[in-house]
């Protein structure tokens, strides 16, 4: 591993240790140029993936834009940093699971906000809104129709008679 201070490729893992999840494993490393010390992160990645962009451009799959997206509808948001992470990490594999190797940034977008409804309605609207381009304020009234609608608590059967 490259030192990030002194670009030296003479590294040394001091301590790894697994995230509370163990989906991902730490790693304390120091230099032996510059005794510079530094963490990395280690993760699973099934495939490369390539993400075709709506214009038709390719661009390699980047879980830190992806995460930093999520991070950024989720901003002033009380949700925990562990339970994006997790969600991140959900979207990512459900993306490598799927044998595909080119995956529409579309398919990535419905994704993302399939998630961001589950963490959060408000993170859900901001994404939803540049995802899909609003308008007008009527864009948003359709969205939040659609969200307390689905929210709204479906009524009881009826007792049966006897």
């Amino acid at each position: 591993m490259r030192c990030p201070n002194c670009a030296s490729l003479d590294t040394q893992v001091k301590d790894s240790r697994p995230t509370e999840d163990s989906s991902v494993i730490r790693r304390r490393r120091v230099c032996l140029a510059c005794n510079f010390r530094f963490t990395t992160f280690e993760r699973v990645q099934l495939r490369e993936l390539t993400i075709i962009k709506r214009n038709g451009r390719r661009v390699p799959f980047d879980r830190d834009k992806l995460l930093r997206s999520v991070q950024i509808a989720l901003r002033k948001r009380p949700v925990e940093p562990e339970r994006i992470d997790q969600a991140v990490s959900k979207i990512v594999r459900e993306l490598e699971s799927q044998g595909e190797s080119e995956v529409s940034s579309e398919a990535v977008g419905e994704l993302v906000m399939e998630a961001l409804r589950s963490l959060d309605d408000v993170a859900y609207v901001r994404f939803a809104s540049v995802y899909r381009n609003f308008r007008e304020a009527k864009d948003f009234e359709q969205l939040l129709g659609e969200l307390s609608s689905e929210d709204e608590p479906k009524p009881a059967p009826a007792p049966a008679r006897k």
